[in-house]
């Protein structure tokens, strides 16, 4: 489990960075916090000639919020910073709530935001050592041509295990990338591909270098609910976030619900906004939203949990989001 060789670069600019990785391409690796990063290194799942450290890049952390532009996080804010923050937690609650899951306090302390939103995708046949990947022949993602997940396929399952993203999505976010043309901003939806080999839009030379979410976000209630098998460290086998404007009499005005951890991107439960929007809370309602999300989440066998169980608890937590949300709105 030792290290490949690589040289470690250290930039001290945001644009010597970009020029780093553009001279070094696909031969180059981005370490924020290290915490994804270096456990795949040491199971030798890539081979970098250059790995480039961002943590010298102080511009790239901090948490900003104005009523006209609303909230910006730097992509180098450590996932504690962000748990903590006062400002985080009154009027964006369900990032801290998804961020306060992810692994342990250690984690947490060293890991990024912006490492969080890049996470390699996570399937039980790929994230092994490679004495156990070689014993398999490999998989269709790293060394082989088969997906153990789905063999007739031709289609890598590996799932997205990340827990900010979700949320993030909830909160109808925008992802800043900057790169060799300068800095742009998409959808975060539009920045995953759904696709466990290819999981995320950087062109070459681009870094992710913020998260934005507009002010009419802010205040919004929100909760995010996880599965896994401990209750820290572990990544999640299904993970639910939901965001709601309803007014005091308990209408909802505005809804958005994602799904994580079931399909290898996270994934805005797109007909739940329109099922929700003007309606007043009741079972039957909270059951069709369910459905809505078991039909968006497809989890598959890439985790040591069962599809039918992760599906089943997608719409259990679903369930548990939307009463928790509508009782604190009544209360």
């Amino acid at each position: 489990m030792t290290l490949p060789a690589f040289r470690l670069e250290r930039p001290a600019r945001l644009a010597d960075a970009v020029r780093i990785l553009v001279a070094h391409g696909p031969e180059a690796m981005i370490i924020a916090g290290g915490t994804d990063v270096v456990p795949n290194l040491q199971m030798k799942l890539f081979s970098p000639r250059v790995v480039v450290d961002l943590k010298p890049l102080r511009e790239l952390a901090g948490i900003e919020f104005t009523p006209a532009s609303g909230l910006r996080i730097g992509a180098m804010t450590t996932l504690t910073a962000i748990m903590q923050s006062s400002l985080v937690r009154s009027k964006f609650p369900v990032l801290a709530s998804a961020v306060g899951t992810i692994a342990g306090p250690l984690q947490r302390n060293m890991g990024t935001l912006g490492g969080n939103l890049c996470l390699e995708t996570r399937c039980r046949w790929y994230n092994q050592s490679q004495f156990w990947r070689n014993a398999l022949g490999g998989c269709l993602k790293l060394e082989g041509d088969v997906c153990h997940v789905a063999p007739a396929g031709k289609f890598c399952w590996a799932a997205w295990s990340g827990d900010a993203a979700p949320a993030l999505l909830a909160l109808d976010a925008e992802i800043e990338i900057t790169g060799p043309a300068g800095a742009r901003r998409m959808p975060l939806g539009d920045f995953y591909t759904n696709d466990g080999m290819s999981r995320i839009a950087l062109a070459r030379g681009e870094m992710v270098t913020a998260i934005h979410v507009p002010p009419r976000m802010a205040g919004r209630r929100g909760v995010y609910h996880k599965l896994r098998i401990r209750n820290s460290i572990d990544y999640p086998l299904a993970g639910v976030a939901v965001t709601m404007d309803a007014d005091a009499q308990g209408v909802c005005r505005e809804a958005r619900v994602a799904v994580s951890a079931v399909n290898p991107a996270p994934l805005l439960v797109k007909e739940a906004g329109e099922l929700l929007t003007g309606r007043r809370p009741s079972a039957e309602l909270m059951e069709e939203i369910a459905h809505a999300a078991i039909s968006t989440g497809k989890p598959l066998t890439t985790s040591a949990s069962t599809p039918v169980y992760r599906r089943e608890m997608l719409k259990l937590f679903t369930r548990r989001a939307l009463e928790e949300l509508w009782q604190n709105g009544r209360a």
